[in-house]
Parts: C-alpha cells; structure tokens; sequence
C-alpha cells in the first residue's frame, strides 16, 4: 500500500502494519463514511487496547501527517478540505476512486471482457495492461481485518478471471504457443480451476501435443477427485471426448462451438406418442450406462497409447 504523487513523483509508504491497514481500510472504503468501531475492529480486531478510541485518532493523525508532507498540498488540491476527513461516526478518505490501481484495474478487465466476443487481440491488450498493474498479491502487507481480507479476496479472484480471459484471447488469435507454459504454470499453482486446464489442453492440441493435451486432463481428473471429492465438470468432460475425436471446432477458438456448428436437435415427439415415464425414465438410465461405458473405453485407449498407468 502506497500513495505516489505524479506530478512530484513522491512515493508515500506507512511504515507500521496498522497504518498501512488504517490508509488500505479507507482507500477501500473511500468516500463512505467508516465508524470508528468498524476502524477499530480492523486494526485490533477482538482484543482493542483499552483506550481503542484514543489509538485510533492517534494513528489518523500520523496518517494525515504522512499524506501531506510532499511540497506539495497533499492528497488534495485544497489544504482545506484534508483526504482523512472526520465525521459524527468516524473517517471518511476523500478520493476518487478511478485514482486507484485497483480501480484502473476493474475498468481495464471490464473492456477485455466486453471486447473479448468480438476482438479477442484488442480484449489481449487490455488485459495485459490490467494484469501489469499488479507487482504481488492484494493489498500485500495491510491486511488485518476484514475490509481489507473481502477487498483482497475479490481483487485476487478478478485477477484469476483476467487471467483466464487473457490466455482465451491469446488462443482466438492464434498464439497458443505462447501461452501454452503459462497455462501449465498457472494449472499447477491452481489444481482445482477447471478454466486453466481447459485452456491448457486447447492450447497444447494446437501445438500438435494430443497425447499432453489428453494427460491433462487426467492429472485435473485426479486433483479434482482427490481435493474436492468430485468429478471434473461437463465442459472439461466434452473437451477430452472432442480432443479423442479430432473435433474440427477446437482448430477455430477456445471457446464454446460457434452456433452454425451446433448439431440440430430432433423435434421433440408429439405428446400423445410420449413413452410412460417408466419407461422414459428406465431409457435414460441404459442411455447414461453407455455414456460411461464409452468414456472408460476411451480412458483406457488412451492410456494404452501414452502408457500412463491407471490412477496416474
């Protein structure tokens, strides 16, 4: 947590961990009004000095100090109106938002999401320029309550879809080799996200690495199970089928099948020629028992080419 003047080029640090909590809680919280309980909860949680009250103001005040020592006004224009402003209540942090990394952040990601469906290469830019905003995990160092744990929790869960978002328009436009060892970085360092093995196993069918691309999902299969108790989803179940299968689509975009390719559904049958449900519900049961009979086939084929041992 730090505060940089542009024009004068000062870079503000808090030196002590409850001022760095005190100045993330109200940059988190910025033009709201934060009570002085709320404050105190962050920074002593369940065991406040007994002059909780008194602390605080005291750690407020060295704030101020240190936000406006530059030769500069400050954190505002007007030495008048002081960024820690004090209210009935508590403390509110006069600051526009959109002069927060964080902030520049959400904006950058939320035009690569919207940019993604239709321009995949402009989508990868700006979320590089958004991923390069961060230098290591959120509000590193500040985190003592639960302001700052929630607000850091969702930064980091927003860089975890950027990313995602960003390898998925690397693959629309073609560079799969360039994402490819990132891919497998990033599935390593997050077994249980079903999104980076998808992607990884997309990118390495690219490369020509069918049988790498089949051995990933096996490796996903087995986190999965073994962390979560759970199969992986249907979507990372159709991609291996689809990878067995040389499905032409996976040659085109990483994500879902574009709509013209989407098989055609039979009309559904007349409701006076409807089968008992019995005798409906009995079918799709012997319907699901191939299903897993073929997938084991399969399963078993591909561990007979690439000799990987069961459970492997």
């Amino acid at each position: 947590m730090e505060v940089q003047d542009e024009r004068s080029g000062l870079r503000v640090l808090p030196t002590g961990a409850k001022q760095r909590a005190l100045l993330a809680a109200l940059v988190v919280k910025a033009g709201h009004d934060v009570s002085a309980r709320r404050l105190i909860e962050e920074l002593w949680g369940g065991h406040p000095p007994a002059n909780a009250a008194n602390a605080l103001q005291i750690h407020v005040a060295r704030l101020r100090r240190l936000l406006s020592r530059p030769a500069g006004r400050g954190i505002d224009e007007d030495a008048r109106h002081p960024g820690i402003v004090t209210t009935p209540h508590g403390y509110t942090l006069r600051l526009n938002p959109a002069d927060t990394d964080a902030a520049h952040f959400r904006q950058l990601t939320e035009q690569g999401r919207r940019a993604l469906p239709h321009g995949p290469g402009e989508a990868g830019e700006l979320l590089d320029q958004a991923l390069a905003l961060w230098r290591g995990p959120a509000l590193q160092g500040s985190v003592l309550g639960d302001i700052c744990a929630d607000e850091a929790a969702r930064l980091d869960e927003l860089r975890l879809t950027a990313l995602e978002m960003r390898c998925d328009a690397y693959l629309r436009t073609g560079r799969h080799g360039e994402v490819a060892g990132e891919l497998a970085e990033l599935t390593t360092q997050h077994p249980t996200r079903e999104r980076f093995h998808h992607l990884l196993m997309v990118a390495l069918y690219r490369c020509g690495r069918q049988a790498e691309a089949l051995a990933v999902y096996e490796r996903a299969r087995h986190r999965i199970r073994q962390e979560l108790g759970v199969e992986p989803g249907p979507a990372l179940r159709d991609l291996m089928v689809r990878i067995l299968h040389h499905d032409p689509a996976l040659t085109r975009a990483a994500g879902p099948r574009p709509a013209e390719a989407q098989p055609q559904r039979a009309p559904a049958p007349p409701a006076e020629a409807a089968r008992p449900l019995g005798e409906e519900m009995a079918h799709l049961h012997r319907r699901i028992e191939r299903l897993q009979q073929e997938q084991d086939q399969l399963l078993r084929r591909f561990r007979e080419l690439t000799g990987t041992p069961r459970g492997g």
